[in-house]
């Protein structure tokens, strides 16, 4: 296994549209999850895209800590998990706001706007179905490393960007808590 390196924010590989998993049972699939689970421990990451990596591919791994998860019924801590070509649906209309910051962006932080509650399927790498309907954080993680696999970087996502910044100075000038995802009313 080996840790890899990060694509940064300006990388043409964040931009564009990752291609579906051929073969998600392949050997080299495996590795690279493999090596994405490495890197994002190394880093203490919650979650990892394949394009974040250098490999424009649908995939991506995620965990939530009970640290983030709110205690919704479907906002629950989750250990290690890998969704090859995900799909995304959106339920219901209520979305919420959260402090995200990215692997890709190092250093910042920003209120983004999210769904509330989505549903989420794919496959893993024994080619068996992995699901989900879930809220709060698990939603908004699932969401922003979906956004990876079209290109699209958590500041696009934005609305207010009085919410946007280093996180050592959102700190020094006490940002609202945004830490635990809820819904917006």
């Amino acid at each position: 296994m080996a840790i890899l390196k990060i694509a940064r924010m300006g990388h043409p590989v964040l931009l564009q549209v990752a291609e579906p998993v051929a073969d998600p049972t392949a050997p080299e699939i495996k590795r690279l999850i493999a090596d994405m689970f490495e890197t994002l421990d190394d880093i203490q990451g919650a979650g990892l895209a394949a394009p974040q990596v250098h490999v424009p591919l649908r995939l991506f791994i995620f965990r939530v800590l009970s640290t983030r998860a709110a205690g919704d019924p479907d906002d629950r801590p989750i250990g290690n998990t890998v969704v090859i070509n995900p799909k995304l649906t959106f339920i219901g209309a209520q979305k919420q706001i959260g402090w995200e910051g990215c692997l890709s962006i190092p250093g910042i932080r920003a209120g983004v706007p999210r769904a509330w509650r989505i549903r989420y399927e794919g496959v893993d790498t024994d080619n068996q179905p992995v699901t989900g309907e879930v809220t709060g954080a698990h939603a908004a993680i699932v969401q922003h490393e979906y956004d990876h696999l079209d290109g699209v970087l958590y500041p696009m996502r934005m609305t207010d960007f009085s919410l946007f910044g280093f996180i050592e100075d959102l700190a020094k000038a006490g940002a609202p808590e945004l830490s635990r995802a809820r819904p917006l009313p």
